[in-house]
């Protein structure tokens, strides 16, 4: 029976060997399906199977609410109509939290459950995080914006690691308000184009602890609180606001530090263009040695790496081609398909990506 990999099923049998759009061999018939296949026929990008016929027991199908969305959203651009005005929603639900936490120093709980959590019932069968940011990402409201990144990038990472459903919600809602304490930044220096002074800086490195006091007098929500006070402390004591250090720091706090990088670096801001999304990755991976935490960031990596499959990229000696399978190790060192040609990475040590993009 031929099915759609959204609806397929732990213990599920294919019946035929399954290819990729670029003839490479993914998974062999007879193979049992559990979530690490299923993960990898989304990562290729493969969108029916064959299975063997299943019980009436099995059922066969999602809600068919989250079934259609899943289909909307896909896997390509074709899923913008559907999920590009709830991000803006959030995003424009977020500006609103900002100005409320500006005006009155307090946010309403009711209005941060109800500006996130469409994001996350719309988003989390969304695989293919490369993409998303890549066609949502835009130049306005990079604060704002850059909270709702991060919020779902938290929840994303929160269930790589192994957290529950309810925990990475939970997660994904504290990076939603890690940047809350910006709301008492001056808005000049926060939009300032050029180098910041010793003063500006100093002002900025105080949004944890205004994030804190904010968050602890609105709602009874102590991890929220404690990851927007701790996002900067990094591993090696060299973060802010307190210069905590290794096992000071609070686990959901080195989640929301890896994606608040990640966001932040891949952002479009008014003193810059972002920057390619790979190198991004490899800047993660070196700050895993010092100032991240590194199962975390190498979760984070691990995870966000297959979605560049099916990717064109730029080979530092000019080439272009597609990403058709990433290394499970050499993150940074892909197979590319060059019209009829493969160039292993892994093996052409003397060529690296020099940016990817739809």
């Amino acid at each position: 029976m031929r099915v759609h990999v959204t609806d397929l099923r732990d213990g599920d049998r294919l019946v035929e060997d399954t290819f990729n759009d670029f003839g490479l061999h993914v998974l062999s018939k007879g193979t049992t399906l559990s979530n690490r296949e299923i993960s990898m026929l989304f990562q290729h990008q493969i969108d029916y199977v064959e299975i063997d016929m299943r019980s009436t027991s099995q059922g066969m199908k999602m809600p068919e609410t989250q079934t259609s969305r899943t289909l909307e959203t896909g896997m390509s651009p074709k899923w913008i109509p559907t999920v590009q005005p709830i991000y803006e929603d959030t995003v424009q639900g977020c500006k609103a939290l900002f100005e409320q936490a500006h005006s009155e120093g307090v946010i309403q709980a009711d209005l941060v459950r109800d500006t996130f959590q469409p994001l996350v019932n719309n988003f989390r069968m969304e695989r293919d995080v490369v993409s998303m940011l890549l066609l949502l990402n835009s130049k306005d409201d990079y604060t704002y914006q850059h909270s709702v990144q991060v919020g779902m990038l938290s929840f994303y990472l929160a269930s790589w690691l192994g957290y529950s459903e309810e925990e990475a919600v939970e997660i994904g809602q504290a990076g939603f308000l890690h940047d809350i304490g910006k709301s008492h930044i001056n808005e000049q220096i926060l939009n300032k184009p050029g180098r910041l002074t010793d003063e500006e800086f100093d002002e900025i490195k105080r949004h944890p602890i205004y994030g804190y006091e904010i968050i602890s007098k609105s709602m009874d929500n102590e991890l929220a609180a404690v990851v927007a006070a701790q996002h900067h402390e990094r591993m090696d004591g060299t973060g802010y606001p307190n210069g905590l250090k290794g096992e000071e720091i609070h686990p959901v706090a080195k989640i929301v530090a890896v994606v608040d990088v990640y966001s932040a670096m891949i952002s479009m801001r008014v003193y810059r263009e972002k920057r390619d999304l790979l190198h991004v990755l490899r800047e993660i991976y070196r700050m895993s040695f010092y100032e991240l935490d590194p199962e975390t960031a190498h979760t984070f990596i691990k995870h966000m790496i297959p979605n560049f499959i099916g990717k064109r990229a730029e080979l530092s000696n000019g080439q272009t081609g597609v990403i058709v399978m990433t290394h499970p190790t050499e993150f940074f060192r892909p197979l590319i398909q060059i019209g009829e040609h493969f160039v292993d990475l892994t093996n052409e040590r003397e060529l690296e990506v020099k940016s990817v993009y739809l």
